[in-house]
């Protein structure tokens, strides 16, 4: 029988873990506003090959970093999917980066996502102005 506290583990549970990797997803700035089954399968991959939750999110964090562009350069289009995600993973299972290094990529991009003007920041599902 799985213990309470082991259900509440996202490394343990497929659907806490999902549930997380997508609220990552759509919490990045040029992503979708839903989820599709094919973000939701992605999730579930990652989940089935044991890829750490902090592994999948520092990869995320990393290809929105790589995305940046320098004024007068054109944005790339938006993320369409969490498979773009992907290649970023299996670069970050080849070579694992340190926590401390997830710490740094969260407080870079929410500095950068700071100076983006409202055009650039995609709104929450929360805000009152879509």
């Amino acid at each position: 029988m799985t213990s309470v506290a082991a259900l509440l583990v996202p490394g343990s549970n497929a659907e806490l873990y999902g549930a997380a990797v997508l609220a990552l997803y759509l919490d990045l700035p040029d992503t979708p506003l839903r989820t599709t089954l094919q973000d939701q399968r992605q999730a579930r991959s990652w989940f089935d090959r044991n890829v750490p939750l902090s592994m999948v999110e520092a990869a995320l964090l990393l290809a929105c970093l790589r995305r940046i562009r320098p004024p007068g350069v054109p944005s790339l289009p938006r993320i369409r999917s969490l498979t773009y995600f992907h290649p970023v993973v299996e670069e970050l299972l080849e070579r694992p980066v340190p926590d401390s290094y997830l710490h740094y990529l969260r407080s870079k991009l929410r500095t950068t996502v700071g100076k983006a003007g409202p055009a650039d920041v995609q709104k929450t599902t929360l805000s009152d102005d879509r």
